[in-house]
């Protein structure tokens, strides 16, 4: 992991800081006929976050599944609560992909193309395509499903005039949000993108302010897991006037090496670079960043800021965990990747299924219901001591003669006895 250059960091919690002309989002109506709403008696999936009605909480992450208008609006026909659209720039002209660029880890340790893929790396930039044409596919979008979020990634240059001149034309697109790209684990950090900003306290502060100054709409800062701390960079962002953290981005990775061309992989023309990891590898390490950012939101702030979690997820139990750890909605990425659109169904009816087994009729009920049971392993040690003292005393049964009680007198009598 990398280390986080700290130069600004804030040591104290203080108010969210509110821009002038920043507008809470409408809230617009969800479709009865999408997926999660429900019949009578059935649990409600939906989730209002920043002021952004869904009809459930499942959000197709940043990347491939949000590339063009094709697929994001594939997405909302299958009942997808919101699409965040792949990441754009002002230049797509400076963006350049390869082929290959994924490769895939599979369970089995001789990589059997029948054995289960649990990790996924890619080498895959933001969107190559130009950025008027992902403008008016936005357009197109919202001017076809009005009532449904869509959320617009971005990411530029360490330039204040180019990021307000990003933020101005993906707003006028009519998107509901905008999510900022500070977590790209590769590909032109040199140009002080995507995580090379958000491993920079100092560096995430300026941009950020950039950022919230001329934003109207909500923002989600996306977070890099390539950091000693998630909190710091998190605690930035929302300090800076985002509404809301976006994590985890993919891990920095090499995939492997292919042991009979001892060339790396993904492998283009014989060589490789290192790439983000993601799949079902990588949701134990999510689990554990989102936990932190949690934690971090309930204790330092109160304004409605919001998490938007990302990791690993296929399945609606994955799901729960993150919302059970405090998240408002669930992104999916590489899972899409691998099942399809269709897959948010199996999502929604898993998700409800939890919800049933535990009488639970709405997302409110349970978000952040496990996150009070996480403590430190200092407070573990003696939680356990005193459960053990505890389960000595019962053993033990009365300890004094003034303990003996008349009602309960076989009891106590019964709780002394050996065979």
């Amino acid at each position: 992991m990398e280390s986080l250059t700290l130069r600004a960091s804030p040591s104290t919690a203080s108010p969210l800081l509110r821009h002038p002309g920043r507008r809470a989002a409408s809230c617009v109506r969800a479709s009865a006929a999408s997926n999660g709403s429900g019949g009578a008696g059935e649990p409600d999936l939906s989730v209002t976050v920043n002021g952004l009605k869904m009809p459930n909480p499942f959000v197709i992450g940043s990347g491939p599944p949000g590339t063009n208008y094709t697929v994001m609006k594939r997405a909302f026909d299958e009942g997808w609560g919101g699409v965040i659209a792949k990441t754009v720039s002002l230049d797509a002209g400076k963006v350049i992909n390869v082929t290959p660029r994924y490769a895939r880890l599979r369970a089995d340790p001789n990589g059997s193309a029948k054995s289960p893929i649990i990790g996924w790396q890619n080498i895959e930039l933001i969107s190559d395509r130009p950025l008027e044409t992902m403008l008016n596919e936005f357009k197109q979008l919202k001017k076809e499903y009005p009532d449904r979020i869509l959320i617009g990634s971005i990411m530029e240059e360490y330039n204040k005039a180019a990021w307000h001149e990003l933020i101005e034309r993906v707003e006028e697109s009519g998107v509901d949000a905008l999510e900022i790209n500070f977590s790209c684990p590769h590909g032109m950090p040199e140009r002080k993108m995507g995580a090379a900003v958000g491993q920079d306290c100092g560096l995430l502060e300026e941009v950020s302010g950039w950022i919230n100054e001329k934003a109207t709409v909500p923002v989600w800062a996306k977070m890099t897991p390539n950091i000693t701390d998630i909190t710091e960079p998190s605690r930035i962002a929302l300090k800076s006037g985002c509404e809301g953290v976006s994590a985890i981005n993919t891990i920095m990775s090499v995939m492997g090496i292919d042991l009979k061309t001892l060339r790396p992989e993904p492998c283009v023309e014989g060589y490789s670079t290192p790439g983000g990891y993601s799949a079902r590898a990588v949701h134990p390490i999510a689990l554990a960043k989102v936990m932190q950012i949690a934690r971090l939101i309930k204790a330092e702030f109160s304004d409605g800021q919001s998490l938007s979690a990302i990791g690993g997820v296929e399945t609606g139990n994955d799901a729960a965990e993150f919302i059970l750890l405090g998240a408002d909605t669930v992104q999916v990425c590489t899972g899409v990747m691998m099942h399809g659109y269709p897959l948010v169904k199996k999502l929604c009816a898993e998700l409800q299924d939890f919800m049933r087994a535990h009488n639970f009729s709405s997302i409110d009920e349970f978000r952040g219901a496990s996150l009070p049971y996480f403590t430190t392993h200092t407070d573990l040690v003696q939680r356990q001591k005193e459960a053990i003292k505890q389960r000595k005393a019962v053993r033990l049964g009365l300890q004094s003669d003034k303990d003996w009680t008349g009602d309960g007198f076989v009891k106590e009598t019964e709780s002394m006895v050996s065979n």
